[in-house]
């Protein structure tokens, strides 16, 4: 059995094909705003795993706003019971029935011509594009043990939730005292009004793909899976939710196909 590369994090995966391991690694925004690693500036460890219940599911919000454009709006009890036919029982109680026609007999012809009719027309049911979410990725990364659950488990999935958690914290959080720091010149104007750092973005390379930058949106720790004598976790499915920064576009899903791995 091979043993990963340095800088790689990863079990033991000898004779599976490098298409079904997906590849997580930390990137920042360069000078020229994509975004990619930098040296010095993100975590050069990746952190490989095989996939399992993969989905990406893209949201396109559709909206028809002329819906309520039509008489059903404005008055939708009387066109529901014109159209279903339900008024011509009404109006027969009411004014009761006329056996000689007259104005009784004209009124029902005149309700008769609504039942089966709608207002809903071409034009108020047009949809239209309202926007999108950033599209969501859900995966469960899969980590076993042939060597060391130190190495092969807990190392890979201590590397994610590193990326998932906010860098840090503050611990202080009186913005007063925060300002009052400011104004003795130990602190920085920037730092004294967002004191915390948010968590890292990540990429994801998976099956000639690159998802770039993502969020880790929500990790999994499976606490039943099976341990070692030592208390080391040898086997782990991490369910995780990945979401992309801001809603993408064709060229998006363009740059992100890859030619090789």
């Amino acid at each position: 059995m091979s043993t990963p590369p340095n800088n790689v994090l990863s079990s033991i995966w000898d004779g599976l094909s490098p298409h079904l391991i997906a590849s997580f690694y930390e990137v920042a925004k360069t000078d020229s705003g994509a975004w990619d690693r930098i040296d010095g500036k993100t975590d050069p460890v990746t952190v490989l795993a095989p996939l399992t219940d993969a989905n990406m599911e893209i949201t396109l919000n559709w909206q028809s706003p002329f819906e309520q454009a039509g008489p059903e709006s404005k008055a939708p009890a009387l066109m529901a019971m014109l159209q279903s036919g339900a008024l011509q029982p009404v109006v027969d109680a009411v004014l009761g029935k006329s056996k000689d026609g007259g104005p009784q007999q004209r009124s029902n012809d005149f309700l008769r011509q609504f039942e089966g009719r709608t207002g809903i027309t071409q034009l108020n049911s047009t949809q239209v594009f309202n926007g999108m979410p950033p599209v969501k990725i859900t995966v469960t990364a899969l980590f076993r043990a042939w060597r060391d659950g130190r190495t092969e488990v807990e190392a890979p999935f201590n590397k994610l939730m590193e990326w998932a958690l906010p860098v840090e914290l503050s611990k202080d959080g009186s913005i007063l005292a925060r300002a009052a720091d400011t104004a003795k010149g130990e602190m920085g104007y920037v730092e004294a009004l967002m004191p915390s750092r948010a968590p890292t973005r990540v990429a994801m390379r998976y099956k000639n793909r690159v998802f770039s930058p993502l969020v880790i949106e929500s990790i999994g720790m499976p606490l039943s899976s099976p341990v070692n004598g030592w208390g080391d976790f040898v086997e782990l499915a991490v369910p995780m939710t990945l979401c992309t920064l801001t809603a993408i576009d064709r060229k998006y899903w363009k740059d992100a196909s890859v030619v090789s791995l």
